[in-house]
């Protein structure tokens, strides 16, 4: 029985991750990123003190600080590299439905980011109790966990719609990962600015991951990651029509 158009086009970019070194390096990258530095800091910081922070979820989710810069280059290499190398015009060709192919894209890095973020988030949390100990009956610990696991497929698929939105690899990596790395912090440190970052899709995750409340932000725990989820929602839906009109005008 020949597998459905839908299955080759999920088996292609499987095989697009698996045979391009830069894909599968992105995800790596960041596990190494968010389970050492959150080892790290804690182990050092573990001499002296409990957390680096007053939360406790900060020590736990220090590592993801830096690793979520990696996830967002793992969202933005699986299709910013065709648009790069211009094969997009031969899996446009491949795939004649476009919606099949970005479907295809958006459940790989999905399911991949699903699986990083279950990874990422455990390793976190068992280096937090390794070496400073973890109390598990703190408050909001749970949903701390479950936060982190969701912030990573949330975070691919919005730099996957927004690099498709784009259409350039250059832009995209020149515009979404130091907006990661420095801009929201730096918007959320100024006053007045901070009102409008704090909305902000990877603000408003990274609260969600918090166990007490932060002074200035106007919403709550499970708000914030609803946030970031809308924000998913509009990338994947404007990576979609950006897309089709790419079809539109002939690539």
């Amino acid at each position: 029985m020949n597998p459905g158009p839908t299955a080759n086009a999920l088996r292609a970019e499987r095989i697009k991750f698996t045979t391009l070194p830069s894909q599968w390096a992105a995800p790596l990258v960041a596990l190494v990123l968010t389970v050492g530095i959150t080892a790290a800091v804690n182990a050092a910081y573990g001499v002296k003190d409990h957390t680096p922070g007053e939360d406790p979820a900060g020590g736990i989710h220090y590592g993801l600080l830096f690793g979520h810069v990696a996830v967002a280059c793992f969202g933005i290499l699986l299709i910013g590299q065709e648009f790069n190398t211009r094969m997009i015009g031969g899996s446009l060709t491949a795939v004649p439905r476009r919606g099949r192919l970005y479907g295809a894209k958006l459940a790989i890095g999905a399911g991949l980011g699903l699986l990083l973020g279950l990874v990422s988030t455990a390793g976190s949390f068992l280096a937090v109790d390794a070496t400073v100990g973890l109390d598990l009956s703190t408050p909001g610990l749970t949903r701390s966990f479950l936060a982190g696991v969701l912030y990573h497929p949330m975070m691919v698929l919005i730099c996957l719609g927004l690099t498709t939105m784009l259409g350039n690899l250059s832009a995209a990596l020149g515009l979404l990962t130091p907006m990661v790395f420095l801009g929201t912090t730096w918007l959320a440190a100024i006053p007045g600015v901070r009102e409008v970052g704090q909305f902000l899709p990877d603000r408003a995750g990274l609260y969600a991951m918090r166990t007490q409340p932060e002074p200035g932000v106007h919403y709550g725990y499970w708000t914030g990651l609803l946030i970031m989820a809308l924000w998913t929602a509009l990338a994947v839906y404007g990576g979609l029509r950006a897309l089709r009109r790419y079809e539109a005008s002939g690539g």
